[in-house]
């Protein structure tokens, strides 16, 4: 048996990468955790090497001066879904914004002819093969089509899937050795129970799910656990999920693609999530043009998705990635997955929000978005919205139906006020 070669250093590969980097070359990176931590710090190091190139990622997770600007026009940064680390750096112009579904990052990254993919990986397997670990999404959809460089971290999870390349197919690879991320529990408040308890008694046995990032998505799958036979099939994988399945309520085995199985793009939370999906075949990492494609999703009978907005209006428009023209995270997946429930047989999309702002003097149900605001799925896809006050189901509706339903979910001391508005727009007329 050939044995894979022995590494190099993060230091010889950049330096024989910024060598052959064109001017405006684009690199592209993975999600949170797929980072390779050493590869970018020789990165940002050859920046005065560079002209023009933009490195691509989904919610970093590790602060870094080039998302501040500090080799502009040298080395910058493309957020495609701002995280805490990049959400004031964009914001003080240190570094751009791309808005897209998440499901089609791929596409749009591939049309840029990217030199390189720089990535963790898992250490090889006997057999020479690499696993891009945690995290699939877009750069899985690049293997065979874009040079893979790989940090191998020996913290990293050998994970299963459509993840996997072969010491044959990759460029180089250097080694380290560090700790993942971990992300805890959101703080969930009294509105959030009331909210998930909603949602929770909505969801039939064997239902496939999808689970969002926040508080309210966190706390519906706590509340499923007298549930029979779901099945997962979701961006992001989280730690409720890990308690699903040994609570024995995740099965899959009524789901109609991938029986059985947990299918996700990345995953994100505790160490104990880590090792979960270590070695794990029960666990499938795809690449986010599969997992998130609406068509995909909707294959699935009685599919639910749960995701969390920022602001509804009493159209029925959701502004989830904007506060006002204020940029927050991104459109991530959420119209991917409002759309495939809305084509799968006897599926559900929820749509949660508190229905207040923390001290209660700002309704979050209004009659129109905040100046500015950016829709992220319209109001011909929102199926359910879901606060505290109860569920409005808003498809097949009038407008004046849709009007009134939001309403009726709004806090108490907002609702006159809301129908006011409502009926000064006309909202309420039957025409």
């Amino acid at each position: 048996m050939r044995f894979p070669p022995s590494p190099s250093s993060a230091a010889d590969l950049i330096d024989s990468l910024a060598s052959q980097l064109s001017s405006e070359a684009h690199i592209v990176v993975p999600i949170a955790n797929g980072e390779p931590v050493q590869l970018l710090n020789e990165l940002e190091s050859a920046a005065d090497r560079l002209t023009g190139v933009r490195i691509h990622q989904m919610h970093a997770l590790r602060d870094r001066p080039y998302l501040h600007g500090a080799y502009r026009g040298r080395l910058e940064h493309v957020s495609w879904f701002l995280s805490h680390v990049t959400r004031p750096a964009f914001r003080a112009g240190g570094c751009h914004f791309a808005p897209a579904n998440f499901s089609e990052v791929p596409q749009f990254l591939l049309s840029k002819k990217p030199a390189a993919v720089l990535a963790a990986a898992s250490p090889p397997d006997r057999l020479g093969y690499f696993s891009l670990g945690v995290s699939a999404d877009y750069v899985a959809a690049m293997i065979g089509l874009v040079p893979f460089v790989l940090e191998v971290n020996e913290s990293m999870p050998r994970t299963y899937g459509a993840n996997r390349l072969h010491i044959s197919e990759v460029a180089g690879w250097c080694e380290a050795d560090y700790d993942l991320i971990e992300v805890d529990p959101p703080a969930v408040r009294p509105a959030d129970r009331a909210i998930a308890q909603l949602v929770a008694d909505r969801v039939p046995d064997r239902a496939t799910i999808q689970l969002g990032i926040g508080s309210i998505p966190s706390e519906v799958a706590n509340l499923l656990k007298n549930h029979e036979d779901l099945g997962v099939h979701t961006e992001l994988l989280s730690d409720p999920v890990v308690d699903l399945v040994e609570a024995g309520v995740v099965t899959g085995i009524h789901k109609s693609a991938n029986r059985g199985r947990i299918v996700t793009t990345f995953a994100l939370g505790s160490q104990r999530l880590y090792d979960f999906c270590d070695r794990n075949d029960a666990v499938q990492f795809l690449a986010v043009d599969e997992v998130n494609d609406p068509r995909n999703i909707g294959r699935e009978p009685n599919f639910v998705s749960i995701n969390a907005t920022l602001e509804v209006d009493l159209f029925g428009q959701c502004a989830s990635e904007s506060i006002g023209s204020s940029y927050f995270s991104g459109s991530g997946g959420q119209a991917d997955f409002a759309r495939g429930a809305q084509y799968s047989v006897g599926g559900d999309g929820f749509v949660v929000l508190r229905s207040t702002t923390g001290d209660g003097r700002i309704s979050r149900i209004t009659p129109t978005l905040k100046s500015g605001a950016v829709v992220t799925t319209m109001k011909n896809t929102v199926d359910n919205v879901v606060t505290e006050h109860g569920v409005a189901e808003l498809q097949g509706r009038t407008l004046a139906e849709r009007a009134r339903a939001l309403i009726g979910v709004a806090a108490p001391e907002h609702r006159d006020w809301l129908s006011r508005e409502a009926d000064e727009m006309g909202l309420l007329n039957p025409s």
